[in-house]
């Protein structure tokens, strides 16, 4: 077993974006101080997951674009045996100071993670009585501050422990807020549409930005999963597409379908939301949104930027970058934050909305 000796972080991400989830964390340390004697991170292609060192910098998970979840590494265990994987896992959260809220026990999310989870739902129970009996698991219900306790497989013969504060951290188990598909909605879209509003909005802010009677703007909405999400929710939307609506929403009495190139669009009067998810460059569509926030055409936005092949880190900085600058200049008062979800792909999803000075 080996301890830790500089501060480990474990972060989750996409498979495939490994080198984008390093990147970004340590651009981040490093913007507090210099990171001393520490090489890069081994990057493990499609693993779904990386472990960064750090000296004494702290990382914000709110602040991370790429990393589903974050994680306080503590002990790596690089050799468990079949026989008995309970008692060196014991022995190693008995190290750690305190007890916990929770226990989450983890897998990649890859092909070969999937396959440990029947392996993980038979271990669980096991793990959290002897757990218990030891006093470092607490009831999650009346603990909700106690740091979670995450043990994470990678592979049946190894594992890393960590703990994550609930505060700083995402709420859900490997960092993932799963959708189901609706029946009536036109397209897959849809759930990206629907994990974005679970994650960047509380059940308050639900309720108190998207209710029924408001207006909003759908650019790129065809064949309608975007829309179908603020349709169900009481709100009037605006689709601009040249292609055509599907479905339910081709003849919907709460949308207007304009065959109209979104990029070119103006709306008559200001709405209460705009929703874009277009295949163009970033730079572009975040030219696109600056000049609706500008306007003073919406107060809310939800919107994705389609990632370059190369340099994404570069490529969204200098997006977000932009929409920070031109709000600025314009004395906009905003909060932005951005996220890769788990039914993204190949992009990442932003949500932007004005707040009072």
């Amino acid at each position: 077993m080996k301890k830790s000796t500089n501060t480990n972080w474990l972060l989750y991400c996409r498979p495939g974006f490994e080198q984008d989830c390093a990147q970004e964390a340590l651009h981040q340390a490093m913007q507090q101080k210099p990171i001393i004697g520490i090489e890069q991170p081994a990057i493990v292609a499609d693993s779904g997951y990386v472990v960064v060192a750090l000296n004494e910098q702290k990382l914000s998970y709110r602040e991370l674009i790429f990393a589903r979840q974050l994680i306080r590494l503590h002990h790596t265990i690089e050799s468990l045996s079949e026989r008995d994987r309970l008692t060196p896992i014991l022995a190693a959260v008995a190290a750690l100071p305190g007890s916990f809220g929770a226990l989450w026990l983890e897998v990649p999310d890859t092909n070969d993670g999937k396959l440990l989870t029947t392996f993980t739902r038979r271990f669980q129970p096991l793990l959290e009585a002897a757990l218990r009996e030891q006093g470092k698991l607490q009831d999650q219900n009346m603990n909700q501050q106690l740091p979670r306790l995450h043990i994470f497989f990678p592979n049946k013969s190894s594992v890393l422990i960590g703990t994550s504060d609930p505060h700083n951290s995402a709420a859900t188990i490997m960092g993932i807020v799963r959708q189901s598909m609706p029946a009536e909605a036109p397209s897959r879209s849809t759930m990206k549409l629907a994990e974005a509003i679970e994650v960047f909005l509380d059940r308050s802010e639900q309720t108190r930005l998207l209710r029924q009677g408001m207006t909003a703007v759908d650019l790129g909405a065809a064949p309608g999963g975007w829309s179908w999400q603020l349709v169900k929710r009481g709100i009037r939307v605006t689709a601009v597409d040249n292609g055509p609506m599907k479905g339910v929403l081709a003849k919907h009495p709460l949308v207007e379908h304009l065959k109209q190139d979104g990029f070119k669009y103006a709306p008559r009067k200001a709405v209460d939301w705009l929703v874009c998810d277009m295949v163009e460059k970033p730079s572009k569509v975040a030219k696109l949104i600056e000049e609706w926030f500008a306007a003073g055409w919406c107060k809310h936005a939800i919107f994705n930027l389609k990632l370059p092949m190369k340099q994404r880190v570069v490529a969204l900085d200098s997006a977000l970058g932009g929409i920070r600058t031109r709000l600025d200049e314009e004395g906009i008062n905003y909060k932005m934050i951005a996220k890769q979800l788990y039914h993204d792909r190949e992009e990442i999803t932003v949500f932007l909305t004005k707040t009072k000075g």
